[in-house]
C-alpha cells in the first residue's frame, strides 16, 4: 500500500512541476514597456488580461487537479497516459495566451484559444471520470458523480459555443471562455466535503 501511495505522489509532483513551468513560460510573455510613463502600460491590457485569465484557469486546473488525485492511491498505466495528455493539452495554453494578447484578441487566435480549452477540458472529463470510477461510493456520493457529469457537459458547451463565437465576436467568444472556467472555482462539489474535513 506504502508503494502504490509513493507512486501516486510521484505522479503528483510531476504534474506539479509541470503547471508551474507552464506558468513560468506564460509571465516571459510579459515584457515592460520601453517608456518610463504610466501611459506606457497601456497598450498592455491584452497581454495582462489575457495572461490573468490563462493564469487563473491554470490554478483552477491544478486545484481540481490535485483534488481528483485524492480519490486514487494507484498510478495504473491508464491513468498515467491520461495524466500526460492532460499535462499536454494544459502545456498549450502559454502558446495560445501569448498569440491572444500580440493580435488584440483577434477572431483566429480566440478561436484557437477556445479550442485549447475545449481539448483540456476534454482530457479533464477522461482524468476526473477514471479517478471517480476508482473512489469508493463513501468518498463520493452517486450525486456528487452526476453533478461532477453536469458540470463538466456545461463546461464543454460554453468552451464549444466560445468557438465558434469568436469567429464573429471573438470579445463574446473570450467571455465565455472566462464564464466556464469559473465552473471549477470550487473542486469539491457537495457530497465531498465530509471527506475533505475528515482527510
Amino acid at each position: 500500500m506504502s508503494q502504490r501511495k509513493a507512486t501516486i505522489e510521484r505522479l503528483g509532483a510531476f504534474s506539479d512541476g509541470v503547471f508551474a513551468v507552464i506558468i513560468t513560460v506564460m509571465v516571459l510573455e510579459i515584457k515592460p514597456p520601453d517608456r518610463s510613463t504610466f501611459a506606457a502600460l497601456i497598450p498592455l491590457w491584452p497581454t495582462v488580461l489575457s495572461y490573468a485569465v490563462s493564469y487563473l484557469f491554470i490554478a483552477i486546473v491544478w486545484m481540481n487537479h490535485h483534488h481528483l488525485l485524492r480519490f486514487t492511491d494507484e498510478s495504473t498505466p491508464r491513468l498515467i497516459w491520461i495524466n500526460f495528455a492532460h499535462l499536454f493539452t494544459v502545456s498549450l495554453v502559454p502558446f495560445t495566451t501569448a498569440w491572444v494578447a500580440r493580435t488584440r484578441l483577434a477572431a483566429a487566435p480566440v478561436f484557437v484559444y477556445a479550442s485549447v480549452f475545449f481539448l483540456v477540458e476534454l482530457a479533464y472529463l477522461q482524468f476526473e471520470h477514471h479517478a471517480l470510477t476508482h473512489a469508493v461510493v463513501e468518498e463520493v456520493s452517486p450525486r456528487t458523480r452526476r453533478l461532477a457529469r453536469v458540470r463538466s457537459f456545461i463546461a464543454f458547451g460554453l468552451f464549444l459555443t466560445a468557438m465558434f463565437a469568436s469567429l464573429s465576436f471573438p470579445q463574446v467568444g473570450f467571455g465565455l471562455v472566462c464564464c466556464a472556467v469559473f465552473l471549477y472555482l470550487r473542486p469539491d462539489l457537495p457530497g465531498t466535503r465530509e471527506m475533505t474535513q475528515t482527510t
